[in-house]
């Protein structure tokens, strides 16, 4: 894995905070001396895993840590003699890593592995070896590691690094809870490498793994990971805010004092709880001065209260609202509603009688775990007798800890059509910060249906029924018909109408109102399948579309016809390569047609017979393209700005008149080489207010 080693103490300058806490830091040197002292007795745990097993049983009291010497030795002697770029010995790396997972919970299968993450990838040590003498659990967790180690990272290979880090992520979290920790550690350690190659890790991590921590609610990781990459590739905006920190420092904190008040009204309410200051982190601190302006005193922290029960929470909020001032507009009841990754809190603010608002937030001692480690404090998934799949399985394994949202991506992203779509979709996904449930209309529990929020009746209907739901027309929400469009809260009971007509399919102005992944790529195949379309007419049909069709020329399409005069049609507008066909039309001239448009499909209904038709090698071509947004001032020129940007003369262009806020644009372009397509309908997606860009 070619683990990254640097200055111990340098993150520990970066996050001052972290000392306050009371984290256990490693003694890089201490360690390397264990390690190169060789491994200990057979009957006593090796001095160099003493801290890790300290951790372990802070956390599970009862754990055997016998199969932790085990894994040390075999990773410590497998590891002898590697060392790393800061002269450590490697060992200190799986050890490294090992902690920060037992610090957050993590149980001994998790340990295990992780010790021996990098043996089967790094050293002699194969997977039957793991196997034999750890079991198939064990193995299975090693055996995805190494395969999330040979992803590349490269910009060109985003879709599909995404996709196989989910798979990889959904066949056990476990995988990725190494993985994030791995990074962790070599994130503070990154100090001795090129700046270039520093900043292209950040960025990776920034871009792959940080929301990944966020979606699976491994917030301890997230919020340093954060940390440690805004100081890398923001060092001007980090130096601020660092220098911002220290002079607070020097300042009165009103926090404590704060947090007094609130342990004399639980303590006089008869709550049991436990209070702290939590110190903000340093992208914390950055953002809320870019939103806040100048910082005051309690802005530098937030109040945490600790309770046992869920009904305490809601104790201390009234006994806070009641004996404070409450800021209403900063209540948030994420007990209630929990988000996407699991974590659920009560959020308020009060105003004390000093002049200062301080950020309280209530949870129980469950909840915060959770909070901290996501699904790494859920313990093992497999602990009812559910057996892994050998390594070498192509099948997957179904988690149990699995996020709702996790489990809708896996779902959907073996059939994305293609790297594109996969990659445009998945980010639309992972800027969801939240999460509904509906329910279906027998009100039973477990017929619960989890989606984003801002999802309509249309993605209830797919996540219901599948492709069945192309014949969905109507929907009944808490008792009363509504149209698919109609977007769904929080709570409401959903009872869909299907057709009896097993051919009817989707309107195209679903994919407007779809926001889940699995809704939007099956109506868009259904309508790639049936370009003459079959689905319930729209509410609200638009008037025809006035496209300027190339009457005129063959562009460089030649048909197998002496001397026929060859044009292409105005309804398909084919390009290079596309497959096409050709139908002598009236006056000896061929119209040339995309080999799915419709108009093929009629001429061979009515008998005609097409003309084999091919494209010469030159690599210019027109093409006539739809572009559907969102009306706002500026748009047409924004639009023909990104188009002349990509070298693409403008032919001809047309505008509707605006329908419900909606605006849908034709362009006749002349592209000097064909293959530049797919950019250049990138390049008009990329303009704000624009959510689709078609072929004609």
């Amino acid at each position: 894995m070619s683990a990254e080693a640097t200055n111990p103490e340098a993150h520990a300058e970066m996050r001052p905070e972290l000392r306050r806490r009371g984290r256990t830091r490693l003694d890089l040197r201490r360690l390397g001396r264990a390690a190169l002292l060789g491994p200990a007795s057979r009957d006593r745990l090796p001095d160099a895993i003493g801290h890790v097993a300290e951790a372990h049983r802070a956390h599970h009291p009862d754990a055997d840590l016998s199969i932790l010497r085990r894994a040390y030795l075999l990773a410590e002697t497998s590891h002898r003699g590697q060392m790393r770029k800061s002269g450590e010995p490697y060992i200190t790396h799986p050890l490294a890593v090992t902690l920060i997972l037992a610090q957050l919970g993590a149980e001994t299968t998790t340990l295990t592995a992780s010790l021996l993450h990098d043996t089967v990838e790094d050293t002699d040590v194969t997977l039957d070896q793991v196997r034999a003498e750890f079991g198939d659990e064990v193995c299975f967790i090693v055996d995805g590691v190494t395969k999330v180690e040979k992803i590349d990272y490269g910009a060109a290979a985003e879709p599909e690094t995404f996709r196989k880090m989910l798979v990889a992520t959904g066949n056990d979290v476990r995988v990725m809870s190494i993985k994030l920790a791995d990074r962790l550690h070599n994130m503070r350690t990154l100090g001795v490498m090129r700046p270039e190659k520093q900043a292209r890790i950040a960025k990776v991590t920034r871009d792959v793994l940080i929301p990944l921590a966020e979606r699976l609610g491994v917030q301890a990781l997230k919020t340093e990971l954060e940390d440690l990459v805004f100081a890398i590739l923001h060092p001007e905006e980090y130096e601020q805010t660092r220098a911002l920190i220290a002079a607070h420092a020097g300042d009165a904190d009103p926090l404590p004092a704060i947090a007094d008040s609130v342990r004399a009204v639980l303590r006089d309410a008869g709550i049991a709880a436990e209070v702290q200051v939590r110190p903000r982190h340093f992208v914390s601190v950055h953002r809320i001065s870019r939103t806040r302006g100048e910082l005051r005193g309690s802005d530098f922290g937030r109040i945490l209260v600790l309770v046992a029960e869920n009904a305490d929470c809601y104790g201390v909020l009234g006994e806070l609202h009641t004996c404070f001032t409450p800021v209403v507009s900063e209540f948030k009841d994420f007990i209630a509603a929990p988000k996407f990754n699991l974590y659920q809190s009560l959020h308020t603010a009060v105003a004390v009688p000093e002049g200062y608002v301080a950020e309280v937030i209530v949870r129980t001692r469950q909840m915060h775990r959770v909070a901290e480690a996501g699904v790494v404090a859920l313990g093992n998934p497999y602990t009812t007798g559910t057996r892994p799949e050998a390594p070498d399985s192509d099948e997957e394994r179904v988690d149990p800890t699995r996020p709702g949202w996790l489990s809708r991506l896996l779902d959907w992203q073996q059939s994305a059509p293609d790297p594109d779509t996969f990659w445009s979709v998945l980010r639309a996904e992972l800027a969801q910060d939240r999460e509904i449930t509906v329910f279906r209309e027998d009100g039973d529990a477990t017929a619960a249906i989890s989606l984003p929020a801002g999802a309509s009746c249309i993605d209830a209907a797919y996540a219901q029924y599948g492709e069945a739901a192309h014949g969905c027309i109507g929907a009944r929400v808490n008792g009363r018909l509504t149209s698919l469009s109609s977007p769904l809260s929080d709570g409401d009971t959903v009872q869909l109408l299907l057709a009896h007509d097993a051919s009817s399919g989707p309107a195209a102005d679903w994919l407007e109102h779809a926001r889940t992944p699995a809704a939007r790529i099956a109506i868009g195949s259904w309508l790639a399948a049936h370009p003459d379309g079959a689905g319930p007419a729209t509410a609200a049909p638009r008037a025809p579309l006035s496209v300027t069709g190339l009457r005129g020329g063959g562009g460089n399409a030649v048909a197998d016809l002496p001397d026929a005069h060859v044009r292409l049609a105005g309804c398909c507008t084919p390009v290079p390569p596309d497959a096409v066909a050709g139908f002598v039309v009236r006056g000896g001239a061929v119209t040339v047609h995309r080999i799915h448009c419709p108009a093929v499909a009629q001429m061979r209904s009515v008998g005609r017979t097409s003309v084999a038709v091919h494209w010469r090698a030159t690599a210019d071509c027109r093409v006539t393209l739809l572009a559907e947004s969102f009306g706002r001032p500026h748009l047409l020129a924004d639009l023909t700005e990104a188009i002349a940007r990509q070298g693409v003369e403008v032919v001809s262009a047309t505008v509707e008149p605006p329908v419900e806020q909606r605006v849908r644009h034709s362009y006749t372009l002349q592209l000097p080489d064909a293959t530049g397509l797919p950019a250049l309908m990138r390049a008009m997606r990329d303009v704000p207010g624009v959510y689709d860009v078609s072929r004609a």
